[in-house]
């Protein structure tokens, strides 16, 4: 072969790759309402970033006739480029070559690029849109899938690993995803599921939609398996790169600190309005969120599972941070199984990046019931009081009204290493609420009252002002400054830059025992 010909052989090659399955699956992929493999690539990086990797790999089956089928890149185009700026590995799924089924070789080219980006301390990032294993190569293909699953372990807490949900997913296929720390669904068009209606039809004999087993929406609010929801591919891919600029590029990075004005570090008067005067009426703690945050800064996360307690990112005086609330809008904002889980992940992935938690805190409580209870609140609600406690990175806490119980040691206090604590006048700390308190502690008192209405309402008062305020805490230590509302933006961002050298750590070990 002279040169002219290794030249042709290249162009061939190149052109066979970038087309994929070829114009006619191209189009069906795009009637879908779905981009190419390619094409989101080119969205979600940098103009003229993308460097592609292992592009003439193919298949090495020779069975079920795939010994005539082979295409380079074999249906996965992997590599790595920029996104704001920033180095970034990824791979994305090729639909329209063997419906982006996983061959063993295709493993190996995401294996490849999730070392680098192990190597490199780079987040990787995974479109998926996938008919799941290749069945014709049986258990090679599994085996492919087996060494994605050990490197999203390994590099879990190293680098963030954020998945894109643009298909179908199903199967094994959907673990990789699953160990990942997010997970971003595209509505109507993506799926995950371990196995799909026909098996459930034929082993239990349930009828189920593939959109109501496995749709966005499901995992969003039922499931909790997505983290978030978009109406296209175009929207998940503008999202990953919003998302990275919370995040530091690996766990030895500080997070992302940008530019702002200080002027903007003013008191907010509306704060000192907020919260309701009677103990019981709701509020949205996500104004609250909005207020003290860096204007337009807050990105949600698991925005429709567990809605009784918000997570997400925000900016304050430009230091990127994770915030966790209690919501009093839904079940009064207590704790429950899914809240205590919700929580506890999002503050391990935070503290495993560096990133600072501000929490918010207005819980009455844990859920009570017994769904709850031998649903294994106890255990879940562990996961949260693990979380706090084992999380070394600066912690600041408000706490805006209610803390009652167990649930004010759970939700990041003082006594679980929380470096700033901060209470509004409004706050509630006790053992529980002045109703609740008074009816145990005073029965008879109120029983033998001429007047028990009168006698309890007395008692209530007398309970609310001994106890159930901010400054009995504050005169132990527990709190460390009692503020108006309106200083909370320029405490927490003061609170923050004192903390900026702190150094805390665990004592050494393996790994602690998570109670999973």
């Amino acid at each position: 072969m002279d040169l002219k010909e290794k030249f042709e052989m290249l162009a061939r090659l190149e052109r066979e790759s970038r087309e994929g399955g070829g114009p006619e699956r191209m189009e069906k992929q795009h009637k879908e309402g779905k981009l190419t493999a390619r094409e989101r690539i080119e969205l979600l990086l940098d103009p003229g970033t993308f460097q592609e990797v292992d592009r003439f790999v193919e298949h090495d089956c020779d069975d079920f006739g795939m010994a005539e089928k082979r295409i380079p890149g074999d249906g996965i185009v992997c590599g790595y480029g920029a996104v704001h700026g920033r180095l970034v590995y990824l791979f994305a799924n090729d639909f329209t070559v063997f419906g982006g089924t996983m061959s063993y070789r295709n493993a190996q080219k995401v294996c490849k690029v999730m070392d680098l980006a192990l190597r490199d301390g780079a987040p990787f990032i995974g479109l998926n849109d996938s008919g799941g294993a290749r069945i014709q190569e049986g258990v090679a293909s599994l085996a492919g899938y087996a060494d994605i699953f050990l490197r999203n372990t390994i590099t879990s807490g190293v680098v963030p690993q954020i998945s894109a949900i643009m298909g179908p997913c199903a199967g094994g296929a959907v673990y990789s995803p699953a160990i990942t720390d997010f997970v971003i669904m595209v509505e109507r068009n993506s799926f995950m599921f371990v196995t799909g209606p026909d098996v459930i039809k034929t082993v239990t004999h349930e009828e189920v939609t593939k959109e109501a087993l496995g749709g966005a929406e499901t995992h969003a609010t039922i499931s909790g398996v997505a983290h978030f929801t978009v109406p296209s591919d175009a929207a998940a891919l503008a999202l990953i790169r919003k998302l990275t600029t919370y995040l530091p590029s690996n766990n030895r990075e500080q997070a992302p600190q940008t530019p702002f004005p200080e002027e903007t570090v003013a008191d907010q008067p509306e704060l000192d309005a907020l919260v309701p005067a009677a103990p019981t009426e709701p509020y949205d703690i996500k104004r609250v969120i909005e207020i003290v945050a860096d204007p337009g800064s807050f990105l949600e996360v698991h925005r429709d599972y567990a809605p009784n307690i918000v997570v997400g990112f925000a900016r304050l005086g430009g230091a990127s941070v994770g915030i966790v609330a209690n919501q009093p809008a839904h079940l009064a904002g207590c704790l429950d199984i899914d809240a205590s889980d919700k929580g506890a992940r999002f503050v391990r992935f935070c503290d495993a990046f560096n990133i600072l938690l501000v929490t918010f805190e207005d819980v009455p409580g844990f859920l009570p019931g017994t769904g709850q209870e031998h649903g294994g609140i106890i255990r879940h609600g562990a996961k949260l009081l693990y979380a706090f406690a084992e999380a070394t990175v600066p912690k600041l806490l408000v706490i805006t009204r209610k803390a009652y119980g167990g649930a004010y040691c759970v939700m990041s206090s003082r006594h679980i290493r929380s470096d700033l604590n901060f209470a509004w006048p409004t706050a509630e700390i006790a053992v529980m609420g002045p109703e609740g308190a008074v009816n145990i502690l005073f029965r008879k008192e109120i029983a033998e009252a001429p007047d028990a209405e009168a006698k309890r309402k007395e008692l209530v008062e007398d309970y609310t002002r001994r106890f159930a305020n901010p400054f009995v805490a504050a005169r132990r230590g527990f709190i460390d400054e009692v503020i108006a509302p309106s200083q909370t933006r320029r405490k927490l961002i003061s609170g923050l830059r004192s903390l900026a050298n702190k150094r805390d750590q665990n004592p050494p070990r393996k790994h602690g025992n998570i109670p999973l």
